[in-house]
C-alpha cells in the first residue's frame, strides 16, 4: 500500500469533528439527564467511597473525581467536561499541530470519564465505537516530543491499519448479525419495507423510500447485505490498491444513504472515518490534480504483472456480482420490469459458512498486519546514521507493542461472533481492560426488525384525571401529522432510550420512572428536553397532576390506501398501557422510584462560589433554550466561516507567488533540454575558449 499521509490527516481532522459533536451534544443535555434536577441525577450513578484518589481512579475510571477539588459539585464537573472536549476538539478541527497524540489522549479521557458515569444514557454502540476508534486516534496522531518537527514516522502505516481492522469489524459484523440472529425480516429480505420506519430517527427522505416498489426494496435488502459481508471479504485487504478503492466508495455510499434516510448519527460519522484507512496519497492527489500518463515503449515485465493484476480485480468483481446472483436468486422479469430475489441458502449452511471464514478473517489480519509491521522495521534498518537507525528502532518496538496489544484484545469481541476458543490469558487481559473500553463488540446483540410497525410510548398528561393531552417530544413520532424531524448529528439520548424502551418494556427502563416523576413535578431542565418551545409543551403554564404512557405502534401512511389523509406521515394503532396513571406521592410512583434506586439517599450538596463554577453557570446561562441542533449547526457555521477566512487570506497573501513561479518553471523548462541536446559541443568549446581567457590560464 503507498503512502497514507493525507487519509491518515482525513482520519484525525474527521474523529476531532465526531468529538465536538459528541461533546456539545451532551452538553446541552446535561441539566435534564443528569443536573440534581434531571432524570437520573449523577450523584446517584457515582458510587460512594472513601479511598485515596488513585484508588478511585482505578476502580473508577473518570475525572469527575477531581471534581470536589476544584469545588465543583458533580453536574459542573460533567458541564467542564464537555467544554473541554468541545475546546480540544474545535482546536483539532481548525489547528493541524494540535492533531497530537497528547490531545487526543486527553480527548479519548474525558469522554471515557463520561461514559463510565452516564448510566443507560451513554450505552449505545456509537459511544463505544468512538472510545475505540479515538483510542486508535492516540496511536495514529503524531507525538511531537518525539518526532520533533517531523510530522511522520515509520511506523504510521502500521498503527493507521488498526483502524482499517476496526472498519472490517464493524462492517462485517454488523452485516452478519442480520442472518446470524435468525431475524426473518432479513431472511425473507422484506427487512427495508420496516426499516425505514423502525430506525431510530428517520427523516423526512425514510418516508418516500418506504413508497418504493417492493422488488426494489428486497433487492435494496440484497445489495445491503452484499455491501456489509462479501466485499469487506474480499477488499479491505485486499493487495490490490483498486479493490481497496472499490470497498472506499462502497462504504461511502451506504453511509450517504443512512445519513439521508436516518439522520447523521455519530456512528456514520466515526464509519466515514474510518474509510478513509482504505485511500492513499496517489488516489487523493490524482483526484485533485491528475497526473498525466507516462508513456511506454516497449511491452516489459511490468505490463505483464498489470495485466496480471487487472485479471484479478476482475475476477473479483466477478465474484460479488456472482455470489450476488446465485445466493439470492436475482432474476428479472421482463414483462413486468421487476427483479425477484429469494434467498438461496439455509441457516445451517450460513452457519457453516461463518464456521468457514471467520478464523481465517483472523489470519489474513495476522498476515496484514505483520506485512505492515516488516516494512516499518526495514524502513527504519534503512534510515542513515546510527543515532537515527537506534531512534526509530526504538520508537517502532513501542508502537508495535501497543499495537499488538490493541490488535490482540480486539480479537476477543470479534472471536464472539462464533464461540472461537481464545487463550485464557487473552479472555483474563482483555477483563482487566473491558471497563478502559479500547475495544468493542460490534453486531453481537442485533435487535430485530419488527414487521408488525413501530413501538413508541406516547406520554400523556391530565389535571383532573379525565382530560387528557399527549406530551410529545422534538425527535420521535408522537402527532400523525408531524414530519419526522431533522436532528443532524445531535445525538438526543431520551428518545434514543424510549425507542428502546418501546420495544424492551418499562421493567428494563428504571429511568423512566425519573422521567415521570420530573414531568409531574414541572421541573424545566426536563421539559426543555422534550421541548425546547415552551408554546408546543401543554403543561408550560402549570405541571400535569395526573401522568399515564400507552403504547401504540406506528405506520408510515401510504398514499395509495387513502387519499384523504395525504397530510399524515404516521398511522397508528393502540397496543397496551406503558404505565399505568401515576401521581406524585402515591404508592405506585414511590414503590417504583425505590426499586429504580432513584430515591434520594443523601442530600444535595451546596454548590461552591469559585470563579470556575460560576464562569461555568454564566456559560450555561448564556446557552439556556437553544436546542442540540441550533448548537451543532452554530458551530459548524463558524468552523466554515474561519475556513473561508484562512483560505482567503492565503490566498490574498500568497496567491500570487506559486502561480508566477509556475509560469517561470513552465517557460524555462522546454528551452533547457533543447540547448543541451542541440548545442552541446558549442558549448564545450565556449568553455575552453573561456578557460584559456582567464587570468590564471595566461600565468
Amino acid at each position: 500500500m503507498g503512502e497514507a499521509k493525507i487519509p491518515r490527516q482525513l482520519f484525525l481532522w474527521s474523529i476531532a469533528v465526531a468529538y465536538v459533536c459528541a461533546f456539545a451534544s451532551i452538553y446541552i443535555q446535561i441539566p435534564g439527564l443528569y443536573g440534581d434536577e434531571g432524570i437520573v441525577p449523577v450523584r446517584l450513578l457515582m458510587p460512594r467511597m472513601q479511598r485515596p484518589l488513585l484508588e478511585q481512579l482505578q476502580a473508577f475510571p473518570s475525572l469527575l473525581w477531581l471534581g470536589p477539588s476544584l469545588g465543583l459539585e458533580p453536574q459542573q464537573a460533567l458541564e467542564l467536561i464537555c467544554l473541554l472536549g468541545v475546546v480540544l476538539g474545535l482546536g483539532a478541527v481548525l489547528l493541524g499541530p494540535l492533531r497530537d497524540s497528547l490531545i487526543y489522549l486527553c480527548l479519548w479521557a474525558l469522554y471515557l470519564s463520561l461514559y463510565n458515569v452516564g448510566g443507560d444514557f451513554l450505552r449505545s454502540e456509537w459511544d463505544m465505537l468512538l472510545l475505540e476508534a479515538g483510542f486508535l486516534a492516540v496511536l495514529v496522531a503524531p507525538f511531537g516530543l518525539l518526532r520533533g518537527r517531523s510530522s511522520y514516522s515509520y511506523h504510521d502505516p502500521v498503527t493507521f491499519w488498526l483502524t482499517r481492522w476496526l472498519l472490517f469489524r464493524l462492517t462485517f459484523c454488523t452485516g452478519v448479525s442480520k442472518l446470524a440472529s435468525g431475524d426473518p425480516a432479513w431472511w425473507s429480505l422484506s427487512a427495508l419495507s420496516h426499516h425505514f420506519e423502525n430506525q431510530i430517527s428517520p427523516t423526512p427522505l425514510a418516508w418516500h423510500s418506504r413508497q418504493l416498489p417492493d422488488w426494489l426494496l428486497r433487492f435494496g435488502a440484497v445489495v445491503l447485505l452484499q455491501c456489509e459481508i462479501v466485499v469487506p471479504l474480499l477488499t479491505f485487504f485486499a493487495p490490490i490498491r483498486r479493490l481497496r478503492l472499490f470497498g472506499f466508495y462502497i462504504q461511502i455510499f451506504l453511509q450517504l444513504c443512512h445519513i439521508l434516510t436516518g439522520n447523521c448519527s455519530l456512528l456514520n460519522l466515526l464509519s466515514i472515518a474510518l474509510s478513509f484507512s482504505l485511500l492513499d496519497d496517489d488516489h487523493i492527489n490524482s483526484s485533485v490534480a491528475p497526473k498525466k500518463k507516462k508513456k511506454t515503449r516497449s511491452w516489459t515485465l511490468w505490463s505483464l504483472v498489470s495485466l496480471l493484476v487487472l485479471l484479478v480485480e476482475l475476477a473479483v468483481y466477478a465474484l460479488i456480482l456472482y455470489s450476488a446472483v446465485k445466493l439470492f436468486k436475482l432474476q428479472i422479469n421482463w414483462k413486468q420490469n421487476t427483479l425477484s430475489s429469494t434467498i438461496d441458502f439455509t441457516r445451517k449452511e450460513f452457519d457453516e459458512f461463518m464456521q468457514f471464514v471467520h478464523v481465517p478473517t483472523i489470519w489474513v489480519g495476522v498476515l496484514s498486519f505483520t506485512w505492515e509491521a516488516v516494512a516499518a522495521m526495514l524502513k527504519c534498518v534503512c534510515t542513515r546514521g546510527v543515532l537515527s537507525k537506534l531512534w526509530s528502532l526504538i520508537q517502532w518496538a513501542v508502537i508495535m507493542a501497543a499495537s499488538i496489544g490493541v490488535f490482540t484484545l480486539s480479537v476477543v469481541p470479534y472471536a464472539a461472533l462464533t464461540g472461537i476458543s481464545l487463550l485464557p490469558e487473552v479472555r483474563d487481559t482483555y477483563s482487566a481492560v473491558e471497563r478502559f473500553q479500547l475495544v468493542g463488540a460490534y453486531g453481537i446483540q442485533h435487535r430485530m426488525t419488527s414487521a408488525g410497525g413501530r413501538p413508541e410510548i406516547i406520554l400523556e398528561g391530565s389535571y383532573d384525571g379525565l382530560t387528557w393531552k399527549e406530551i410529545d417530544l422534538m425527535y420521535k413520532p408522537g402527532s400523525v401529522n408531524v414530519a419526522p424531524p431533522i436532528a443532524g448529528p445531535h445525538q438526543p439520548r431520551l428518545e434514543w432510550l424510549m425507542w428502546q424502551a418501546a420495544q424492551g418494556g418499562q421493567d428494563q427502563s428504571p429511568w423512566f420512572t425519573g422521567l415521570v416523576q420530573r414531568l409531574l413535578q414541572g421541573k424545566p431542565e426536563v421539559v426543555s428536553l422534550l421541548q425546547t418551545d415552551e408554546t408546543l409543551y401543554p403543561f408550560s403554564q402549570k405541571p400535569p397532576a395526573f401522568i399515564k404512557a400507552t403504547l401504540y405502534n406506528y405506520h408510515f401512511t401510504d398514499p395509495a390506501e387513502n387519499k384523504s389523509r395525504l397530510q399524515a406521515w404516521w398511522k397508528r394503532q393502540y397496543t397496551e398501557n406503558f404505565l399505568p396513571v401515576v401521581t406524585l406521592g402515591d404508592s405506585i410512583l414511590e414503590k417504583m422510584l425505590e426499586e429504580s434506586g432513584l430515591k434520594e439517599k443523601f442530600p444535595v450538596q451546596p454548590s461552591s462560589d469559585t470563579p470556575v463554577s460560576q464562569a461555568l453557570s454564566h456559560i450555561r446561562g448564556h446557552l439556556k433554550g437553544l436546542s442540540g441542533p441550533l448548537l451543532l449547526s452554530t458551530l459548524f457555521a463558524t468552523l466554515a466561516g474561519i475556513f473561508l477566512v484562512k483560505s482567503a487570506l492565503s490566498w490574498a497573501l500568497g496567491g500570487r507567488k506559486p502561480k508566477s513561479a509556475t509560469v517561470d518553471h513552465k517557460t524555462k523548462k522546454p528551452r533547457e533540454p533543447t540547448s543541451n541536446r542541440g548545442n552541446r559541443k558549442d558549448n564545450t568549446e565556449d568553455m575552453k575558449l573561456d578557460s584559456e581567457k582567464s587570468p590564471r590560464r595566461r600565468k
